[in-house]
């Protein structure tokens, strides 16, 4: 029996702690390894190995995003690869370029840049910089586990309250925490908003679905203790997932406002290229039950795909489940007084260290 080179055995356990089940073919990739023979000694497709890292000395850290519909204008990360392992993450995609699988290898084969912050300094340097809020992280989680090790994020902070330089965090790890003081200090300057990502409250679900990630009670703790210390704080319930998180969508901005959350957003699940070969064999072995009916819900939001490229729609939706989800969301976000008002982020106080102008 001839297999792609995997980390599949062919006899497909399910690997707990791990959210994609298999590395489907990178599609940027013109030749295959394969293994003839998988009983051999050495096994070669255990799931179980430790996670690891890559060093990258990269040349540049700032991206401008071009997307209309996403809520920023610069993104940076730290790393490429996330051990959280959400099966519906759209980063996956993206892990293709560095020529490892949008699968199991995005979630255990992280790319690390040393030079982050070394990069930023050099990037707020540019005399041609007009302040905007740069977002951390556009792409992959900037507080996976990881981070406990390396403290790169820590240390781009660092570099964004020297300067001034206005941060807004997406993250779903109660990590953030570690930096809470530093996140209190840029929030008395108005430097800095953080959303936590939600998206249910059912902890069976959360470990199949997001298995490296922080419960749902740590994450509401999170926002708690942010929003106690002074720091702008909103919630993102996305992805919603018709027929398995749609129906939670009251309890968790209820959950969130009630621990200090002023601000909430969302999106529907979208299953762009390698993700939706994950999803489906994730769904299927994990709600045999209802996953023909969560598909096809999901294609009836994209207009009969999974998933849809247009911006503004790609995001929301259309037809009825998508448009039941967005009055839910109206209605009980208007209920609980979030979003009454826009955080509007402090770009006057950019400063660069005079020390720092001779080298450029």
């Amino acid at each position: 029996m001839t297999l792609p080179f995997s980390d599949t055995p062919p006899e497909n356990p399910y690997y707990k702690g791990r959210g994609a089940q298999l590395n489907p073919k990178n599609k940027f990739l013109a030749e295959e390894y394969a293994k003839e023979h998988p009983e051999a000694i050495d096994e070669w497709w255990q799931a179980d190995v430790p996670t690891q890292i890559f060093e990258e000395h990269s040349k540049t850290l700032v991206n401008k995003v071009d997307s209309p519909d996403v809520g920023m204008w610069y993104s940076m990360n730290p790393y490429q690869g996330c051990e959280h392992g959400c099966i519906y993450c759209y980063a996956r995609n993206s892990h293709q370029y560095w020529g490892f699988s949008a699968g199991l290898d995005f979630e255990r084969k992280i790319v690390v840049k040393n030079n982050a912050p070394e990069l930023l300094r050099k990037f707020l340097n540019n005399k041609n910089w007009v302040p905007k809020p740069l977002s951390l992280s556009g792409n992959t989680d900037c507080y996976q586990p990881i981070e406990r090790k390396m403290f790169i994020t820590r240390q781009l902070l660092e570099v964004a309250l020297e300067y001034k330089q206005p941060i807004g965090i997406i993250t779903k790890n109660s990590l953030v925490l570690r930096d809470k003081y530093i996140l209190q200090q840029m929030a008395e300057q108005k430097l800095v908003c953080v959303y936590i990502s939600l998206t249910s409250l059912q902890e069976d679900l959360r470990q199949k679905m997001e298995p490296r990630t922080a419960t749902a009670a740590q994450r509401l703790k999170v926002i708690r203790e942010l929003s106690e210390l002074g720091v702008p704080v909103g919630v993102m319930t996305a992805p919603i997932i018709p027929g398995l998180t749609d129906h939670e969508i009251p309890r968790l901005l209820e959950q969130a406002s009630a621990n200090g959350a002023k601000y909430a957003g969302y999106t529907v699940v979208r299953l762009n290229d390698a993700v939706k070969i994950i999803f489906n064999d994730w769904l299927y072995k994990n709600f045999p039950d209802r996953a023909d009916k969560v598909w096809h819900l999901i294609e009836s939001m994209h207009g009969g795909k999974v998933n849809d490229s247009d911006f503004g729609r790609r995001m929301r939706g259309e037809g009825n489940i998508a448009e039941l989800i967005k009055q839910q969301f109206k209605l009980h976000t208007k209920r609980l007084g979030m979003n009454q008002e826009r955080f509007e982020f402090n770009t006057s106080l950019f400063q660069r260290p005079t020390s720092q102008l001779s080298l450029f």
